[in-house]
């Protein structure tokens, strides 16, 4: 039977997983069972990083847009209640940049309500 050496599949295992771990501090760049470890935990809080996000932005248009409700005489929650009566289908994301950027659109949209 011929001989087969297995360090190639090894090495190429070992590479993929340090590949990820690149700019980590300390062994957990370069030593495998640390590296896995650190990797590990790194997934997690990187997935929950990315639903907090969407969540964190979501709180900053509310701010942003009863910030420039208010300068109307209009709280937020009467703001948003007013949209919906009206029918007008912006989201958080629009209306906090029209409130940043064009503040005159965001005035006549308040008017409106």
């Amino acid at each position: 039977m011929t001989r087969v050496k297995r360090g190639t599949t090894s090495n190429k295992k070992r590479a993929r997983t340090l590949k990820y771990t690149k700019g980590f501090k300390w062994g957990r760049k370069s030593k495998e069972r640390a590296a896995k470890e650190a990797l590990l935990h790194a997934w997690t809080h990187a997935f929950q990083g990315r639903k907090e996000k969407k969540r964190n932005y979501r709180q900053l248009w509310q701010v942003q847009i009863n910030a420039a409700s208010r300068t109307q005489n209009l709280p937020y929650s009467k703001f948003m209640a007013g949209l919906k009566k009206e029918n007008i289908k912006l989201n958080r994301k629009i209306l906090a940049d029209l409130a940043q950027n064009e503040p005159d659109v965001f005035e006549k949209i308040a008017k409106k309500i």
